[in-house]
């Protein structure tokens, strides 16, 4: 069967995008990004037209016809419980333009993710209307959190995954059940001592020691972060120790954060990918990634209702 063709909004350095070529069932055809750099990123592995900018600013005319599949990791930062949730904030408004593209192209289905807090703000509110927007757009919409750690990917990361297939083929769809999990060792033990260049050398913040931020070799990591100053320790680092309520310090030894590539690697990056930018924008496009290895396991799944939807709307009597 033909490869779904797959149009790619807040597509960033393209972590959803290589999950669901690796599972061979889709192409992105084309993708936008309002960053730049994750623009020059994700054109170094693609052959899609990569096209940076507001994606309020390109038109449904500026977009190819002839797809399946619209994606979109819409921006997350105004649902997130570790910032400030504002029910007001722009950006979780930001849906909304999916939900455009998504009503002008009319694709088979489409497939978002978004953090944890999406499921939970306004009481769940926010969600709620989102299912409704999509809906009145002709698409049934499922949505649960998963945790990457729970799909070869060796960081906690909880995140609501959303999928949408239109209403007149849908006939279902499962969420893949988990595949295993790997340890800090087994995805970051080979690498050799980095370059300081390619380690975040800021100071640490109150905020930072608010918390405990190691894992050790045999578990998985935290969650990595988009901001360079917040990444995590890296396991050769010594265990934090805790002072008080929101207050730790580092114990004796030489501490240090993920390098770039190391933070990449946690995220199931290729290791052969090179990030565009700076270190500041390296880090922010790894960390604002959906990590390939949750997308490709999504996207066999994604890939199963898509070609039943396609068998029913073969069937489908024209009256």
């Amino acid at each position: 069967m033909k490869k779904f063709k797959v149009i790619s909004l807040f597509c960033g350095a393209g972590g959803l995008d290589l999950g669901l070529e690796a599972t061979g069932k889709f192409q992105t055809i084309f993708a936008n990004d309002m960053d730049k750099d994750a623009c020059k990123t994700f054109s170094k592995w693609s052959d899609a037209i990569v096209v940076p900018g507001k994606v309020e600013n390109i038109s449904a005319d500026e977009i190819p016809d002839d797809i399946d599949i619209v994606t979109g990791g819409f921006p997350c930062q105004g649902f997130s419980a570790a910032g400030p949730r504002q029910a007001l904030d722009v950006r979780n408004k930001l849906y909304l333009e999916l939900c455009r593209v998504v009503e002008a192209k009319q694709p088979i289905g489409f497939l978002a993710e978004n953090v944890k807090g999406l499921t939970t703000m306004e009481d769940g509110l926010i969600l709620k209307k989102i299912v409704e927007d999509f809906s009145s757009k002709g698409y049934n919409l499922y949505h649960r959190v998963l945790n990457a750690a729970d799909y070869q990917v060796p960081q906690d990361r909880e995140r609501v995954i959303l999928v949408g297939i239109r209403q007149d083929i849908d006939k279902g769809f499962e969420f893949p059940e988990p595949t295993g999990r790997i340890s800090l060792r087994e995805a970051i033990g080979h690498f050799p001592e980095p370059n300081s260049n390619d380690v975040c050398q800021d100071p640490y913040s109150s905020r930072y020691m608010s918390r405990n931020r190691k894992r050790d070799w045999d578990n998985v990591s935290y969650t990595i972060p988009a901001m360079a100053k917040q990444v995590t320790l890296h396991p050769s680092s010594p265990d934090m120790i805790k002072l008080e309520k929101d207050l730790w310090k580092f114990g004796e030894g030489t501490t240090r954060r993920f390098s770039w590539q190391e933070a990449a690697a946690v995220q199931t990056f290729p290791e052969s990918l090179v990030f565009e930018g700076d270190l500041t924008s390296k880090y922010k496009q790894i960390g604002n990634a959906v990590p390939p290895k949750l997308a490709e396991a999504v996207g066999y799944k994604f890939a199963e209702a898509l070609e039943k939807a396609i068998e029913r709307e073969k069937t489908k009597v024209v009256i």
